[in-house]
């Protein structure tokens, strides 16, 4: 049987860009890009179509235009059709190029090869249907992080990457030098994408096993608590999770958590505070952010 799939095509003013993520996040997309049109943005997202009903699609366009009159700019215009899974795969291809991010990465379609005289670490990379391209600012933090932290740590550090979508995460620690990393995500399509990431980079299972599941299946397999955890997915999730942290982390660990809103940042530090984290720094891109944190000492 042919996967079928709903493609949301939203134009909007620049400035409901992040917004317009969130939303798509928010209600489960599994896949977006961005254009530039003009002076408008052009954003498509992909949902699977049983997962979401007609009335869904109205509530999520409702909700981009309450959005936009609250930032005073123009309405965005919302629409969406059905589309089969060769239709869905090549909007991909046609959109995504090798993408530099931090000093070291460059994000490379798996279908196309690096620039010639390319310097940098090749995370090459078919998403599928999971979250994590590059594209967003929240996997641009984050991996712009792990560079910053893995660059000076020793070469046996152990991470869980908490929610992994298409694993670009793991995949990205483990390029930079880290032993082995957890990957685990609810989504079943996700544990797929990051299965086939993972091979395609030519990682072994060994070093980065993919689990279904949450934190509770990442507790379950690791033989030792982590030196390190990565999250990169809504601040609501994260703030469920923080209070059991502390339970794969090693003492002295560390987190790099993003998928949170400026606006939601203060809240998420207060929670970790709370439970025995201290938030290091506080990294920006648009409206997005990533905490680095550290356990605190006893």
């Amino acid at each position: 049987m042919i996967n079928t799939w709903w493609e949301v095509q939203v134009r909007c003013d620049p400035a409901l860009e992040d917004l317009v993520f969130w939303r798509f996040d928010s209600f489960g997309s599994q896949g977006t890009s961005t254009q530039q049109r003009g002076s408008t943005c052009l954003i498509t997202a992909y949902f699977p179509q049983h997962r979401l009903e007609l009335l869904d699609l109205s509530a999520l366009a409702l909700f981009m235009r309450q959005d936009a009159l609250c930032s005073s700019v123009v309405p965005p215009r919302v629409s969406w059709r059905v589309i089969d899974e060769e239709d869905w795969s090549k909007s991909w291809k046609e959109h995504w190029q090798p993408q530099p991010i931090g000093d070291r990465f460059l994000i490379t379609p798996a279908w196309l090869s690096p620039p010639e005289g390319n310097q940098r670490l090749v995370l090459r990379l078919d998403p599928g249907v999971a979250f994590g391209t590059g594209a967003h600012p929240t996997t641009q933090l984050c991996l712009e992080s792990l560079e910053m932290r893995l660059t000076h740590e020793r070469s046996d550090v152990t991470i869980a990457d908490i929610g992994c979508g298409s694993g670009i995460l793991s995949i990205g620690a483990l390029l930079l030098g880290a032993k082995q990393a957890y990957a685990a995500d609810i989504d079943d399509l996700a544990v797929q994408s990051a299965q086939a990431n993972r091979d395609l980079n030519d990682l072994p299972e060994g070093r980065m096993p993919v689990l279904h599941g949450s934190l509770d299946a990442v507790a379950k397999t690791i033989q030792a608590p982590v030196d390190g955890v990565v999250c990169n997915i809504l601040a609501e999730v994260i703030l469920d999770l923080i209070p059991q942290l502390h339970t794969i982390v090693v003492p002295d660990g560390w987190g790099i958590l993003s998928g949170i809103l400026l606006e939601q940042s203060k809240l998420v530090a207060d929670t970790l505070e709370q439970h025995g984290w201290v938030v290091a720094t506080l990294w920006r891109q648009q409206e997005w952010c990533c905490l680095n944190v550290r356990r605190s000492p006893a």
